[in-house]
């Protein structure tokens, strides 16, 4: 459009009357809408295919993007720009109108990924003045380049003129941008609100259907509504109190100084934890996590974020995740893999001091493989993420960061090249200069070679003294006592990968193959990435007891001459992050009588008749995910309603739980199913079995044993009373560990090195039916809970196995049924609740993530960073 016949078509209508101005003013009152109204009209009146406003904050450096027409309508109150920063800021910094034929070539530009303006190139810019003072700025922008003439600046600036009081208003009673979305989209950012019940139920009550079907992902859930409909929902129920003091607490939790670690970490505050981990399990919105050792690295930082523990976890991105579980018609695993829209998590691009997005790249043999980085809050505590699909890579290498243990060989090394030299780069990239390296698992183990390289720049010295200073920061947690969980790759794989850093490193392929090896010379021994992080770390631990002893007698190799106990692997049992596990209803409890440690003074009928709530609603939620599952596969109609009724409200529930893989044994307690059926179908006293968890898509042995289990869905003798809920994740465990009346774990002795489900039952009320092995064995004390057997091994897995049937067979019958079922004249059964407070009293505290994370800052970070003020050595 000319700009000339822009001007003498507007002429005298751009200046509207008071009536006019009044009809754009919201008659509800709500400023957000008064604006909306406002860029409305006048991006019709001119026009343009933008109009935005962006207001001054209270802070008078601040503009913030108030409200659009043209730009994406989720970029309202993310937008946030300095008067010394982009082209409205210049505006404000002016305080004149500004004229950009192409905004794109203005030094001033800044680009804004959320706010969708790519395709626009003219800007127009007025400032927004009221009674002398600057309010905000007014901009109009169109897709072709075009220079406004002066009238319609002067237009422009005279509609601005008009509206500054209305935008004085609306800003100084901090409305401007609908007060409850930016505040929500703030939460929504910040995974704290993942282990804040107020919160949560913030989200669920905007749309608790929507809620559900976006797997409880508020992202996803905010972007499914406009600022209106956000706005008119939370006037409904009245929410705007609950978001206020949620964000409140959110800032005053970010900005708190008064922390466990600010008292017993401060050495770390200059230098923080860097905490390596090839999966997290945060939320079920993010899969990027598999089973117990994301979970664990997850309810880590969690913990860590809490305690005020400085922290930064490193990982990867798998745009693709874990796979999704269903089971067809036989009961058969078939795996689905979705690409993930990181568009719908609480991610952003990691940035350097320079605001320029991290970009990193690691030289092979076989070529560059480069990656960005992406950035997550945590609460207090930032994950970051690589992640290898970008520009320039190779199609496979692309794909390398797809998925969550997929691949072989070749792709498990790469994406651990990736994972432990491209984490290091990335902090190196980000200005973190880490004091303590924390590998969790093997998988990262590379990151202490890259670490190698860096201190011989650094400090201009060989690799084997490198090394020895490096390992003084680093700790290493080791998590199986399974010989398979120990990655290992041959030397041509080695090589290849690492050639390029060994030349760095100025050593022989033999003095590489030799880190990674326990009998440095033997040529016929694979490069085991365990060895290598014992190698390079001063401090290891296994993650229970038992696995101490375990992990001292496998790795006595290493260590010539010594015997196990003279081993140097300690141990620091896991525990979980009580806040994400803990029901809220059973959280009400404890508030009420004090906290956990006084749970004898809670009421017997008040905690048994939560623990009841709870189990109901684990039985509506496997109904509905085994009807669902049932309708999805085409079944009949009866089928579908025949499991949309099962399981009793009041039979003793059994749940478990956990990754498919054979040494758990998820098919023990079938051993003998006869006797399992009659205990089933006692019509006095039954049982039922609700059950979940995945195989490895290429455990076939696992897999069949998942298959057993689901077979019985449509046996007579179990058809009701045993349901197999799809596709395990954190929703589906959340629900299992604080509505199951008793948590059955059946490792076979002592291949479970900790285990933490068993963990999460017990504050939620329920006991435990475990081998004594893991967390377990250091945590049964004869009346917390029940054992299977007392500990015996035998080396013939046949009797080992037929052993623990026959223990775990006579418990349930002989125990754990008749302590169930045994009522007082209230209904209640005494004996049994006195069992569940004395299994909270003692182990609830024991096993929390907060006393692991302690354990991990006195025992390993804070002697890592060279905090201590006293240490003596025999």
């Amino acid at each position: 459009m000319n700009p000339q016949t822009t001007s003498s078509a507007y002429h005298g209508s751009l200046l509207w009357t008071l009536e006019e101005i009044s009809r754009l003013v919201s008659h509800s009152g709500n400023a957000a809408e008064t604006l909306n109204n406002v860029v409305s009209l006048i991006q019709q009146r001119f026009g343009t295919d933008v109009c935005s406003v962006y207001l001054l904050e209270s802070d008078r450096s601040t503009l913030v993007l108030a409200a659009t027409i043209g730009l994406r309508p989720e970029s309202v109150g993310r937008v946030r720009m300095r008067l010394d920063e982009g082209l409205a800021g210049l505006v404000g910094e002016l305080l004149e109108p500004l004229v950009v034929e192409d905004a794109t070539r203005h030094p001033r530009f800044k680009y804004f990924k959320t706010a969708g303006e790519d395709p626009y190139h003219s800007f127009l810019g007025v400032p927004l003045i009221d009674r002398g003072l600057l309010q905000g700025v007014l901009v109009v922008q169109t897709v072709e380049p075009r220079v406004f003439g002066e009238d319609v600046v002067g237009m422009l600036s005279a509609a601005g003129t008009q509206l500054a009081s209305i935008v004085a208003e609306a800003r100084t009673l901090r409305q401007f941008v609908a007060p409850s979305h930016e505040k929500l989209w703030a939460l929504a950012r910040n995974l704290w609100w993942s282990w804040d019940d107020e919160t949560t139920g913030i989200f669920r009550a905007l749309d608790p259907g929507k809620w559900r079907e976006v797997d409880h992902n508020p992202i996803a859930l905010l972007q499914g509504m406009t600022v209106d409909q956000i706005e008119q929902r939370a006037s409904q129920l009245v929410l705007h109190g609950r978001i206020n003091y949620a964000h409140r607490r959110l800032q005053e939790y970010l900005a708190s100084t008064d922390t466990w670690g600010s008292h017993n970490a401060g050495v770390l505050g200059a230098r923080p934890v860097a905490y390596f981990s090839a999966e997290f399990g945060l939320h079920e919105s993010i899969p990027i996590y598999s089973g117990g050792l994301g979970i664990l690295a997850g309810d880590h930082i969690k913990a860590a974020s809490d305690l005020g523990v400085p922290l930064v976890g490193v990982g990867l991105y798998y745009d693709q995740g874990y796979f999704k579980q269903r089971l067809d018609t036989t009961g058969r695993q078939q795996e689905d893999y979705i690409d993930v829209d990181s568009r719908l998590l609480p991610i952003e691009p990691a940035v350097d001091r320079q605001g320029i997005p991290v970009h990193i790249d690691i030289d092979t043999r076989s070529g560059r493989i480069s990656a960005r980085v992406w950035k997550m809050q945590v609460g207090r505590t930032t994950l970051l993420l690589i992640d290898s699909d970008v520009d320039g890579n190779k199609p496979e290498d692309r794909d390398l960061t797809a998925r969550l243990y997929g691949g072989d060989s070749r792709v498990r090394i790469r994406q651990e090249l990736l994972l432990g030299v491209g984490g290091v780069r990335a902090l190196s990239a980000l200005g973190i200069s880490p004091g303590v390296i924390h590998l969790n698992e093997g998988h990262s183990a590379f990151a202490a070679l890259e670490l190698v390289r860096q201190r011989m720049e650094l400090e201009g010295i060989d690799a084997f003294e490198a090394c020895r200073r490096v390992a003084a920061h680093v700790v290493f947690t080791t998590h199986t006592p399974v010989p398979a969980g120990h990655d290992r790759f041959t030397p041509d794989l080695i090589e290849e990968h690492f050639g390029p850093l060994r030349d760095h490193l100025r050593i022989e392929p033999h003095d590489l193959l030799a880190l990674g090896r326990v009998y440095p010379h033997d040529p016929n021994e694979s490069f085991c990435m365990t060895v290598l992080a014992m190698k390079l770390s001063h401090r290891a631990n296994a993650v229970s007891s038992l696995h101490g002893h375990v992990s001292r007698a496998m790795w006595t190799g290493l260590f010539p001459g010594r015997s196990d106990d003279q081993v140097p692997i300690g141990h620091i049992t896991n525990g979980i992050h009580v806040p994400t596990w803990l029901a809220p209803q059973m959280k009400q409890v404890y508030l009420r009588v004090g906290g956990w440690e006084n749970v004898d003074k809670a009421d017997d009928g008040e905690l048994w008749e939560t623990h009841q709530t709870l189990k109901t609603r684990l039985i509506e939620f496997a109904r509905r995910a085994a009807a669902k599952s049932a309708i999805r596969r085409g079944e009949s109609p009866s089928q579908v309603e025949q499991l949309r009724g099962a399981l009793s409200l009041d039979a003793l529930t059994i749940g478990f739980a956990r990754r498919f893989a054979t040494y758990k044994r998820a098919t023990l307690v079938l051993q003998d199913i006869e006797q399992i059926a009659s205990l089933v179908n006692d019509a006095r006293l039954p049982v039922q079995f609700v059950f979940a968890g995945k195989a490895h898509p290429h455990d076939e042995p696992g897999k069949a044993l998942l298959q057993q289990i689901a077979q019985l869905m449509r046996d007579p003798r179990f058809a009701g009373k045993l349901l197999f809920v799809e596709d395990y994740d954190i929703n589906v465990g959340r629900h299992l560990v604080q509505g199951v009346d008793v948590w059955l774990n059946t490792p076979r002795r002592p291949l479970e090195a900790s285990g933490t489900s068993g963990q999460k039952v017990v504050l939620n009320g329920g006991l435990n039916l475990s081998v004594l092995d893991g967390w377990w064995a250091e945590a049964y004390d004869g009346s917390n809970g029940f054992a299977i057997g007392g500990g015996e091994t035998h080396t013939n897995i046949d009797v080992h196995d037929r052993r623990d049937a026959e223990a775990l067979l006579r418990v349930l019958r002989d125990e754990v049924v008749p302590l169930y079922y045994e009522r007082d004249p209230d209904g209640l059964p005494r004996r049994w609740i006195a069992r569940m407070k004395r299994a909270i009293r003692t182990m609830g505290a024991r096993f929390s993530a907060d006393r692991m994370v302690k354990d991990y800052v006195l025992n390993t970070y804070v002697p890592a960073a060279g905090g201590t003020s006293a240490q003596m050595r025999s």
